[in-house]
C-alpha cells in the first residue's frame, strides 16, 4: 500500500474543512500515577519436596497486568499509570531502593515482602500508602496494625476459618494437626487452632514434624506410623514451605483426607477459579506471564486495581485520600469472586471469598452457606472488629 505523507493529509483536511486537532498528537494525560512494586523473598533453603518449584516472579506479573488494565480504563479519564519495580534479594537493598523511589515522588507502593521488612518499609515511608500483597501475618491485622498499610493477601486466620467452615459442614470434627518446624508453620498452626476453637472442632492430637530424611524415598514407610494416634476425621497440615506435606495424602494411618497447606488448601486465588468473569482474567494473565495466576499475583493485581479505582473516583492520586476512601464503604471493588470486595475499616484487610482447592479442581468457596454475620458474611472469615485490639486512625 502506498504511504500517504502527513503533509498531504493536512492539505486534504484543510480542503474538506476538518479541524486540524484531529490529526495532531494526542494530548498528554492530565494525571500521571506512579505505583512502585517492591519485592523481597528470602531464600527458603533446601526443600525435601521441591519437584515443582514456585514461580520467582509471583506477584510482579499480577502488578504488571493490573497496570495494563488500569491504563485501558484510565485513558478515558486521561489518567496514565506507570509501574516502577524494585526487586532485591536482601531487605536492606529493598529499603534503599524504596527510599530512592520515595525521593522521586512515589507515594503508592505494592509490597511483596515478609512481615519484618514490611514493618520497616511502613516506618520509612510513613507518608505513603503500602498495599501488603506478600505477608499473611495475623498480628498485622489483629494487634500490631500499621496505619499506612492495607492488606490484599488473605490472612492466615481467614484461610483457616474458610477451611474450618467447610469441615464443619462435612462434620469432620476431629483433627490431627501436624506442624512443621519453621516460624511460618507455627503461625499457620496457631490459626488452625483458633479456627478449631471458633467453630467447635477438636484436636485429637498434635504432632511436630522433625524428620530430615528424604520423604520421596521413605514416605510410604514412615508416614503411616507417624500419623498413628487416636482416630481422627481429617489430617490438618501446617507446612508453608512445602517440606513434607505433599507426602501425607494416601499415607496416613487411617484412610482420611488431608487439608491445610497441602491437600485441600484454602487460598486467595487459584487457576481453577473460572466463574464471575475470572476465566477472562486467567486467560489475560496466562497470555502475559506464560503461567498460572497464583495468590500473590492476585493480591498484587487487586492491590494495583484498588489504587486505580480510588484514583478514578477521586480524580487525584494522593496517598492519604486513597487510603481514607479505601477504609470507607465507598470503594466497592470487582475481584471476579462473585461479590463486591472492600477493605475492613478496623484493620485494612480486604474482605474476600476464599477458594478451597486441590491441585486440579475447585472444591468449594467460603464463607459457607449458613455462616452468617450481622454486617457481611465475608467478615465471618478472619478477625472481626471486636477481636481486633489495634485500630487504624484517620489521617
Amino acid at each position: 500500500m502506498r504511504r500517504i505523507s502527513r503533509h498531504l493529509l493536512l492539505c486534504v483536511a484543510v480542503t474538506l474543512g476538518y479541524p486540524l486537532m484531529s490529526l495532531a498528537a494526542s494530548p498528554p494525560p492530565e494525571l500521571q500515577v506512579r505505583i512502585a512494586y517492591l519485592a523481597y523473598t528470602p531464600a527458603t533453603g533446601p526443600l525435601l519436596s521441591n519437584v515443582i518449584g514456585e514461580p520467582e516472579d509471583a506477584g510482579l506479573r499480577g502488578a504488571e497486568l493490573a497496570i495494563t488494565d488500569s491504563n485501558s480504563t484510565g485513558r478515558f479519564l486521561k489518567h496514565a499509570y506507570r509501574l516502577d519495580v524494585a526487586a532485591h534479594d536482601d531487605s536492606a537493598s529493598l529499603l534503599e531502593a524504596a527510599g530512592a523511589l520515595h525521593r522521586q515522588g512515589v507515594r503508592l507502593f505494592v509490597v511483596n515482602a515478609p512481615t519484618a521488612t514490611l514493618r520497616q518499609l511502613s516506618q520509612a515511608l510513613s507518608d505513603s500508602l503500602l498495599i501488603n500483597a506478600g505477608s499473611a501475618d495475623d498480628s498485622l491485622r489483629q494487634s500490631a496494625c500499621l496505619n499506612n498499610v492495607l492488606h490484599t493477601l488473605p490472612s492466615r486466620a481467614m484461610l483457616a476459618d474458610a477451611l474450618a467452615q467447610f469441615l464443619t459442614l462435612r462434620k469432620w470434627q476431629r483433627w490431627l494437626l501436624i506442624t512443621g518446624p519453621t516460624e511460618d508453620d507455627q503461625a499457620y498452626a496457631a490459626a488452625l487452632r483458633r479456627a478449631a476453637k471458633r467453630f467447635g472442632h477438636s484436636l485429637v492430637a498434635e504432632k511436630a514434624w522433625s524428620f530430615d530424611n528424604d520423604q520421596r524415598r521413605s514416605a510410604q514407610a514412615e508416614m503411616p506410623l507417624f500419623t498413628q494416634t487416636e482416630e481422627y476425621d481429617v489430617v490438618l497440615v501446617a507446612d508453608e514451605r512445602g517440606d513434607f506435606g505433599e507426602y501425607l495424602p494416601y499415607q496416613t494411618w487411617y484412610p482420611r483426607p488431608v487439608a491445610g497447606t497441602q491437600g485441600l488448601t484454602p487460598t486467595g486465588w487459584h487457576k481453577t477459579i473460572e466463574t464471575y468473569g475470572a476465566a477472562q482474567l486467567q486467560k489475560r494473565f496466562e497470555a502475559h506471564a506464560g503461567r498460572w495466576m497464583n495468590d500473590r499475583d492476585f493480591a498484587a493485581w487487586i492491590g494495583v486495581r484498588s489504587i486505580a479505582s480510588a484514583v478514578s473516583k477521586l480524580r487525584q492520586a494522593d496517598a492519604n485520600a486513597i487510603r481514607n476512601l479505601a477504609l470507607s464503604d465507598q470503594l466497592p471493588l470487582d475481584g471476579f469472586k462473585g461479590r463486591k470486595l472492600s477493605f475492613r475499616s478496623w484493620n485494612g484487610q480486604l474482605r474476600q471469598p476464599i477458594a478451597l482447592v486441590h491441585p486440579r479442581a475447585l472444591v468449594s468457596t467460603s464463607p459457607q452457606e449458613g455462616f452468617l454475620h450481622p454486617n457481611s458474611e465475608l467478615d465471618s472469615l478472619g478477625y472481626d472488629q471486636p477481636e481486633v485490639s489495634c485500630t487504624l486512625t484517620a489521617n
